[in-house]
Parts: C-alpha cells; sequence; structure tokens
C-alpha cells in the first residue's frame, strides 16, 4: 500500500498537479485518503523524500521539493544576477551588524593588522521566499565606516561597497566545504539540524586588488548547487 501511495504522489508531482514549493496534505489527511494507518503513510512520505521528490520539515510539514538553484561561483559572483537569470526570486534580510576586532583569519584574508576594527554584518538570503543561505561578512571600518549605513538604505552589499567608493569587485578566492549546521543556522535555514550545510570562504577584491570583504556563507544543501566557473 505504501507503494501505490508514493506512486499516486508522485504522479501528481510530475504531472504538476502538485507544484513546486507545495505543501502536502498531513498524515492523518493522507490516511483517511487512501484508508490507511499513519505507519504506511510515514513509510510513503519516506520513499518519496529518498526519490528526491519531497522533503519532510519537522513541525512544519511535508513539501514538494523545488529544483535546486545552481549557484555560479566566479570571477563576479553577485547573488541578485545569478537568481534572477534562472527566473527565481531573490530576496533577503539584515539580521545583525556590529564593529568588532577582526578575527585571525579575518584580518588575514583582508590583509589588515591583526585586530583591526571591522564591521560585521549577518544576512538571510532568500529563493523564491523561502530561506537559501545566511551569511557573515567582514569589511574593513577604517576604510568603510558607513558601509552597514548604506546597506541599510540598499539592501544589497554590491551597493553598499558602491555607496563607499567600490565602483566594482571580484572574487579572489573561494572554499567550499560541507559540514552539519549549527543549531541557529539550521533554525535560520528552516531545515533539520541532521541535513549538512554547504560553506563558502570567500575573499572579495576591489580594481587595485585590495581586499574588500571576507564572506562566510552557509547555504542550504537540498536547495543550491554550488558551480565553480571562470
Amino acid at each position: 500500500m505504501w507503494r501505490q501511495i508514493s506512486e499516486s504522489l508522485a504522479g501528481q508531482i510530475q504531472s504538476g498537479a502538485l507544484a513546486e514549493g507545495a505543501r502536502l496534505p498531513t498524515e492523518p489527511q493522507l490516511a483517511e485518503r487512501f484508508g490507511v494507518n499513519r505507519h504506511t503513510v510515514r513509510r510513503a512520505m519516506s520513499d518519496l523524500a529518498e526519490r528526491g521528490l519531497v522533503r519532510i520539515e519537522q513541525g512544519r510539514g511535508t513539501f514538494v521539493q523545488e529544483h535546486v538553484l545552481d549557484y555560479l561561483v566566479g570571477r563576479r559572483t553577485r547573488f541578485s544576477e545569478i537568481v534572477s537569470a534562472q527566473n527565481r526570486q531573490a530576496g533577503g534580510r539584515l539580521l545583525g551588524s556590529a564593529r568588532e576586532a577582526a578575527p585571525g583569519q579575518v584580518a588575514r584574508d583582508l590583509d589588515i593588522a591583526p585586530g583591526a576594527q571591522v564591521l560585521r554584518l549577518e544576512t538571510l538570503r532568500e529563493l523564491d521566499g523561502r530561506p537559501l543561505a545566511v551569511g557573515t561578512h567582514y569589511f574593513p571600518a577604517a576604510r568603510f565606516p558607513r558601509l552597514v549605513d548604506h546597506y541599510l538604505e540598499t539592501g544589497s552589499i554590491t551597493r553598499a561597497l558602491a555607496g563607499s567608493g567600490v565602483a566594482d569587485y571580484e572574487r579572489k578566492v573561494t572554499r567550499v566545504t560541507a559540514r552539519m549546521p549549527e543549531a541557529a543556522d539550521a533554525r535560520l535555514l528552516q531545515q533539520p539540524n541532521t541535513r549538512p550545510i554547504l560553506v563558502t570562504e570567500s575573499v572579495n577584491i576591489d580594481s587595485e586588488g585590495r581586499p574588500v570583504e571576507f564572506g562566510l556563507t552557509r547555504f542550504a544543501s537540498d536547495r543550491t548547487q554550488i558551480v565553480l566557473g571562470g
């Protein structure tokens, strides 16, 4: 019976009757619809999840899986441009900001003195209204004293840097790893803390080769495919 339920729902997903991102009926509703117990429904849902057709979010329900975003990492990496190029909708917000002493790796990658002041921005990036990535961005405070103000005005790191005198910038290096999420990131990404995330460490430089940003971004791995380009 669970195979029949799985195939019935898979057919609705593949035909488009159940759209990407749509919430499936609850277990009790499906059990009543198919005349089975909840254990049978749960086995069918597990099968659909293993096939990559649905995602099960603890406490929220079961949803039709969306197409994965191809996140192209190259010399010019801009979140909004990547998303819009795939006919998807980009969004996001500032979670918080602070002025602090640069951690060791941040100071090295930004080519500033250890302990020098940096501006730290915490952001949440969204894809089609759903959280996709949590970012921690560091900028040399001495060079960009009003960058947080510019970001609040524009909602864009690219435009905030432009308002601070950096007309354009490019990616110097990107390091990609995978790990389990911290509890706060799992909550923001609305995913189980048992599902790995993709992590990028990146350095952006201006036209003169000076570092302007060190970024640490945590992506929901079931919604993101990182593509390395030129």
